[in-house]
C-alpha cells in the first residue's frame, strides 16, 4: 500500500538542539478557555490518557459520549465526574473494539457528533497472543471506527487518533546521536518482527494502526479529516477512583516504584528519554480537533528530555522522608542521543509544556491516594 504523502517530505523547520535538563519556570496548568459546545464521541474513556481528555472536554463545556468496555467502567467514570448529567456525559458499551462492527451503533447520536477522539487501544505487555491481544484491537479498532463514521455519522468533521512515538521510533536503530526525529519519521517494523515479543507487538500495533488510518483517508476520501497524536512516555496525575497500584499506566509505574522503595540500589536506564505530561497531551487532542490547520497532520507531542535520575531527584525533593530509599546511582541521561523537533505541536496546537518538576509534584499526591 502507498505510504502517506507526508512521509517523504523533509521538514523545513530549524532543528532543535539538545539542551541540558534544566526546566524553565512555566505555569502548572494550561489555560482552558470555554469554546462552542460540541458533541464529541470519545473512545476508551476510562483509560489513562482518555480520562484526562474527558476531563478537559467537560471543563470546556462540551457534550461527551464515551465508549467503555462495561457498565462497571461507566459507573466508575460517573463517580469520578459526579457533577455532569447525561446531557454532558453519557456512555455506550463496546466490549471488544476488535469485533467487526464494534462501533457501528456507537457513532450514532442525537444530537449528532461533530468530533471523534479515538484513544482506545491496548498498552500493556500481559498478553498471550500478540496478534489477538495487541495487533487486532489496535488495527481493527482504528479502521472499524473510521468505517463506522463514514457509513453512519456524516456530521463528523474531525477525527483525532491517539498514536504513539512507537510509530515514529525504532529501538533497533539505536540512539542516533545528531539525528532529529519529527512527524516525518516512521518505525520500519515488519509483521515478522511484530510477533517476536510483546514490546515489539505494541510498537507494531501503533505503527500499523496509524498507517491504516492514513491509508483509509487516502483511499476512501471520507467527509472528515484525521489528525494523530504521537507521544512518547506519558507521565502525570491519575484519577484515584479509576486506578490501583497494580493497574497504573506503564510510565507511571516507575514513579510508583521509586516512591515504594523498589529502586534503592540503582536506578535503571529510562529506555526512551523523552516524555510528555498527560494533561498537555489531552489538551493537544482537543486543540487538534478545534483548529483547522491541524487537519491531516501528525503531531509529535513531547515536552522534551528527562531521565530516571531527574524523576528520582524530584521525588526525593517532594518526599524527603523517603529520600534514603531512592537510589542516587544510575538512571542518568545517555551519552549521545537523538534530537527532537516538536515545533509543529507548539506552533499549531499552542501547547505550553509542563516541566518534570511540576509533573512529579502533581502526580505524587494522586499515587499516595491509592497507597503509594
Amino acid at each position: 500500500m502507498p505510504r502517506p504523502w507526508f512521509v517523504y517530505i523533509k521538514s523545513s523547520r530549524p532543528l532543535l538542539k539538545r539542551t541540558p535538563l534544566i526546566h524553565q519556570s512555566r505555569p502548572t496548568a494550561q489555560t482552558i478557555i470555554p469554546s462552542k459546545m460540541t458533541r464529541v464521541l470519545l473512545t476508551g474513556g476510562s483509560g489513562f490518557i482518555a480520562v484526562h481528555v474527558l476531563e478537559a472536554l467537560l471543563a470546556q463545556g462540551h457534550s461527551v459520549v464515551t465508549t467503555v468496555r462495561s457498565e462497571t467502567k461507566a459507573q466508575m467514570l460517573r463517580d469520578t465526574f459526579p457533577n455532569y448529567g447525561k446531557d454532558k456525559l453519557d456512555f455506550t458499551i463496546v466490549p471488544d473494539i476488535a469485533e467487526e462492527g464494534a462501533f457501528d451503533e456507537a457513532v450514532k447520536s442525537d444530537p449528532p457528533f461533530e468530533w471523534v477522539i479515538h484513544t482506545a487501544s491496548p498498552f500493556h505487555f500481559n498478553i498471550t497472543d500478540t496478534k489477538k491481544d495487541l495487533l487486532d484491537p489496535a488495527i481493527i479498532g482504528t479502521t472499524g471506527i473510521l468505517k463506522a463514521i463514514k457509513n453512519s455519522a456524516p456530521s463528523v468533521k474531525r477525527v483525532v487518533i491517539t498514536s504513539s512515538f512507537a510509530a515514529v521510533f525504532s529501538p533497533k536503530i539505536g540512539n542516533r546521536p545528531g539525528y532529529t526525529y519529527s512527524e516525518n519519521d516512521w518505525n520500519p517494523i515488519t509483521e515478522e518482527e511484530a510477533i517476536q515479543d510483546p514490546p515489539s507487538g505494541y510498537r507494531a500495533s501503533k505503527t500499523f494502526a496509524e498507517k491504516a488510518a492514513w491509508e483509509f483517508v487516502e483511499n476512501e476520501k471520507p467527509n472528515f479529516t484525521v489528525s494523530t497524536m504521537n507521544p512518547p512516555m506519558v507521565f502525570g496525575p491519575i484519577h484515584p477512583k479509576l486506578q490501583t497500584l497494580d493497574t497504573l499506566n506503564t510510565s507511571n509505574q516507575r514513579i510508583r516504584d521509586m516512591m515504594l522503595g523498589k529502586m534503592q540500589d540503582e536506578l535503571p536506564a529510562a529506555g526512551v528519554y523523552i516524555w510528555v505530561d498527560v494533561r498537555d497531551l489531552a489538551l493537544a487532542h482537543i486543540r487538534a480537533a478545534e483548529r483547522p490547520d491541524a487537519a491531516g497532520k501528525r503531531f509529535f507531542v513531547t515536552a522534551g528530555y528527562y531521565s530516571n535520575k531527574e524523576l528520582a531527584d524530584n521525588i526525593r525533593e517532594q518526599l524527603p522522608d523517603r529520600a534514603s530509599k531512592i537510589a542516587t546511582k544510575g538512571g542518568g541521561f545517555p551519552e549521545g542521543y537523538f534530537e527532537y523537533d516538536n515545533s509543529r505541536t507548539k506552533d499549531i496546537l499552542g501547547i505550553n509544556f509542563r516541566s518534570v518538576k511540576d509533573m512529579v509534584k502533581d502526580t505524587i499526591p494522586t499515587l499516595q491516594a491509592i497507597g503509594a
